[in-house]
């Protein structure tokens, strides 16, 4: 059976918080998911990603830190529209060696011939984004603390996707569901 659900983990492990991503994809690694689930540690590697989009997922689950303005470590789950992705993205505009623009790389796939069913993205607000020259490498403590109970989030998600457009319920995906995490 090919993979119908993509989780893809995106962020800069030299950039602090910017690695919640990469963090989470790499504890879902460790879990157990059927064939129909490919697990990605996307990283800053945005044509990979365009090129992961392409295939026929039925249901897309970004994995970022995501800045909203909330208290550091709070998740959020929001539903990403596909009518809602610009045009007009191309290779030129995704060369970036220090991190991946989600929305350019969605625009990217989708001038690719990407035909987006569900799009989800699981975030979590980041306390540091950037670090010193001292060379630490890691995620805040906040972030850190977070990552358990977004490969939760992620895992009820996925369970609750059974395949069948019908039976997920993508109106209850489509709010803001925000979780403080200490």
């Amino acid at each position: 059976m090919s993979a119908r659900v993509l989780i893809a983990g995106i962020g800069n492990i030299f950039q602090g918080d910017d690695a919640f991503g990469v963090a989470v994809v790499q504890k879902l690694g460790s879990m157990s998911f059927g064939s129909n689930v490919r697990v990605m540690d996307i990283g800053i590697r945005s044509i990979d990603l365009a090129f992961a989009l392409t295939a026929d997922y039925v249901l897309t689950i970004l994995v970022d830190a995501t800045a909203r303005g909330g208290e550091p470590g709070t998740l959020y789950t929001m539903a990403v529209e596909a009518e809602d992705i610009p045009d007009g993205a191309d290779e030129a505009s995704m060369v970036n060696s220090h991190g991946l623009n989600p929305v350019r790389v969605l625009a990217l796939a989708k001038n690719m011939g990407a035909k987006f069913k569900r799009i989800l993205l699981v975030g979590c607000e980041p306390l540091v984004l950037d670090r010193d020259e001292s060379g630490y490498i890691g995620l805040s403590a906040a972030v850190e603390a977070a990552v358990a109970p977004a490969t939760e989030t992620i895992r009820h998600l996925v369970e609750e996707f059974t395949g069948d457009e019908r039976d997920f319920d993508l109106r209850r995906k489509q709010e803001v569901c925000s979780h403080e995490h200490a």
